[in-house]
């Protein structure tokens, strides 16, 4: 029998022998997951990043706090931006991505509209699920080893360095690392300074920054309870604009749709639609404002849906995406759906609302979600669009002088050309009724390049100051000011800016020193390896051209868009130069025929007469603009595609013939009845005919 004493001991002794595994696994959990760089988030910065650290030899950890990897590039965006920039300076990592993406195609014997080789400003466009399949192509091949749901909770520094991550899976360790997300996480969570939001004008100088409201008088957003256009309004009664705020630019998804029955699935229904909520749009189409979202062809015929910029109502929750980047998990989360309801209940309002005219109806009931594209997120688009959060304040903020004024830097790591272009900020509540939409800064582009600046984003745009933190870099939140993060946004830039960094953190680590000591000379001979482009292109003196050209110095007789009789909701602007007289109108790309300018004058003799239009051409203009002309008994209608440009060194273009009756009065009226794009008014012109 055994003794009290003896029992205990031999079952002490068993518990131990049991424990001792469970401690050994313990202890080996414990233990930090080591590499030599280490990325959070797998946006397009994010997994560039990680891709160049590893071709460079490093060992690479790409944690990403969703299970969604690629960011926006494989969540839904799908028309790539770098139509809009200088694309033999937009090379390396993006080049190589999109030229592979040419190759899946080609492989399976499909040939896209454009090659990758040529570098027009051709439209480069791809289907998510092709672009999700090349991202992680180049992961597997770099050697990357990529985890997913991995949250970060907590950061462990010792001094100036960071010594560890923490997720809610795990504990991570590094001797460089890259903050890869479009919130700036990982820099925050490292106690390095940051902002959000908007400066003020003053704070760098910025003439674009502050609130953006529409300039001059507005009839489009002002409406009462029956939808009639309230008396006009001024930009003073929506308040001051020099003050900057913590608002962002709004969020949307980036739908992937198509007409296709064979691949189309229905969009889902919302799961509380209020018809209430969308009374002020109601109203709004009423008063003869456009509804919907901008579309964009996709190859497998299908549609990229984006947010309309400068559009009134749109896929864009305005105003909602504030606190976004400062939330948790949870708040995210709420934010998210907010989001994804709101465009699936404008959806349903735009299919059977009766105020929407039928055939807008009709062209949105057609489309749905995709069959073969997001099949495990119910094939709606797993990423929100995060086109602004934390901006860093680090060792340089790139402002608005750095892209227009001073685009030479001695550190640079990217060529940036995209135009300064903000989506809206905030919604306002106008004196009366009404609302209009503020923060809109539309693209502003120098006579070349043509498709938008061109200007270096120094190294020094992606490191926190020493005194903060010496071994992160941060090519997504980075340092600059909103109106650079306009610029800087979109996601050509940041897979270049993601390379950048990956290549300076493998080279920090392999050196054993601080990524703000790391030789610039040295790191620009490793981009220029990897194919990237330095140099700022070329630029030829610009023309010396007039803003505005006096009409009464003009031949025969001239009409400006101010002499018209206006009905219906036009914008007055001075964005594209030169121009007739003070400026010029556009109806906002409404389409819907709500919108008219008149003329009524009269020629000195009867007789034919030449009949030319000035107008800034543009891909966004209307192709079929309708020109009626009557005069005593004759009457006509032209249309004018203002796509067109105008004749070189010519203010306007022919656009007919007409005959006109002396002493009697003519009337020339421009509209927007069904068409597809922006309508221009600037000034028409009619030069007498010798009859032979």
């Amino acid at each position: 029998m055994f003794q009290p004493v003896r029992l205990l001991s031999l079952l002490l002794a068993a518990l131990f022998l049991l424990q001792s595994p469970l401690r050994a696994a313990q202890t080996e959990q414990q233990k930090p997951l080591k590499a030599d760089v280490i990325v959070y988030g797998a946006t397009p910065g994010g997994f560039c990043a990680a891709i160049a650290a590893a071709r460079e030899g490093a060992e690479v950890i790409l944690l990403e706090p969703t299970d969604h990897i690629g960011g926006l590039n494989t969540g839904g965006l799908s028309f790539s931006d770098s139509n809009q920039t200088v694309r033999s300076t937009v090379m390396g990592l993006f080049d190589e991505w999109h030229t592979r993406i040419e190759k899946d195609y080609a492989d399976r014997g499909i040939t896209l509209p454009y090659r990758v080789s040529v570098k027009d400003q051709s439209k480069w466009t791809y289907e998510p699920h092709v672009a999700m399949r090349v991202t992680r192509q180049m992961l597997d091949e770099a050697g990357v080893k990529v985890l997913r749901e991995q949250r970060l909770q907590s950061v462990q520094k010792a001094g100036t360095q960071i010594k560890e991550l923490v997720t809610n899976r795990g504990r991570f360790a590094a001797q460089v690392f890259v903050d890869g997300t479009y919130e700036g996480d990982l820099m925050a969570a490292a106690g390095v300074s940051w902002t959000i939001g908007r400066e003020g004008k003053a704070e760098y100088g910025e003439s674009l920054a502050g609130k953006r409201y529409p300039k001059g008088k507005m009839k489009i957003n002002g409406f009462d309870d029956q939808g009639q256009l309230l008396p006009l309004i001024t930009t003073t009664d929506a308040g001051p604009e020099d003050e900057g705020d913590s608002n962002v630019m709004v969020y949307s998804f980036r739908l992937c749709l198509t007409d296709d029955p064979d691949n189309r699935v229905p969009f889902p229904q919302p799961k509380n639609y209020d018809p209430d909520r969308f009374e002020v749009v109601r109203r709004y189409v009423k008063s003869g404002g456009r509804v919907g979202w901008d579309m964009y062809p996709l190859p497998g015929g299908k549609l990229d849906g984006n947010n309309s910029i400068g559009g009134q109502f749109s896929l864009g929750l305005v105003g909602a995406c504030n606190g976004w980047s400062e939330a948790d998990a949870a708040g995210r989360a709420a934010i998210w759906e907010e989001h994804k309801q709101y465009t699936l209940e404008f959806y349903h309002f735009l299919t059977t609302d009766p105020v929407v005219p039928e055939k807008i109806r009709q062209q949105y009931a057609q489309l749905g979600l995709c069959k073969d594209e997001f099949p495990e997120y119910g094939h709606f688009s797993p990423t929100l669009y995060v086109r602004e959060g934390r901006r860093m304040r680090g060792m340089f903020v790139l402002s608005q002088k750095d892209i227009l004024e001073q685009p030479e830097k001695e550190d640079p790591i990217v060529i940036s050309s995209f135009p300064i272009d903000s989506h809206d900020c905030q919604r306002v509540a106008l004196k009366g009724g009404g609302v209009i939409n503020e923060g809109t800064i539309f693209p502003v582009r120098r006579a070349y390049p043509k498709q938008g600046y061109a200007y270096h984003v120094p190294y020094r745009s992606i490191l926190p100051q020493p005194d903060e933190c010496t071994n992160l870099l941060v090519p997504v939140a980075l340092s600059c000011t909103h109106v650079g993060i306009s610029s800087i946004r979109v996601e050509p830039t940041w897979m270049i800016l993601g390379q950048s960094a990956g290549i300076a953190a493998a080279m920090t680590a392999r050196k054993n020193t601080t990524v703000q000591k790391l030789p610039y000379p040295e790191l620009r001979k490793r981009l220029l390896k990897r194919g990237q482009v330095l140099e700022l292109p070329e630029v030829p003196p610009e023309p010396k051209t007039v803003s505005g050209i006096d009409p009464k110095m003009l031949p025969g007789v001239v009409l400006d868009d101010g002499a018209a009789e206006l009905k219906g909701s036009w914008s007055r602007s001075t964005n594209f130069k030169p121009y007739i007289g003070k400026g010029y109108v556009h109806d906002g790309k409404s389409g819907n025929g709500s919108a008219s300018a008149t003329f009524r004058f009269k020629v000195p003799h009867t007789g034919r007469y030449q009949l030319l239009m000035a107008y800034s051409a543009h891909p966004t203009r209307a192709k079929q603009v309708p020109v009626t002309v009557s005069s005593g008994t004759d009457q006509s209608t032209l249309t004018v595609d203002q796509t067109r440009p105008l004749p070189a060194g010519k203010r306007f273009r022919e656009i007919g013939t007409v005959r006109l009756q002396g002493a009697t009065e003519t009337t020339i009226t421009v509209s927007n009845d069904q068409t597809d794009g922006f309508v221009i008014l600037d000034a028409i012109q009619l030069l007498p005919i010798a009859e032979k």
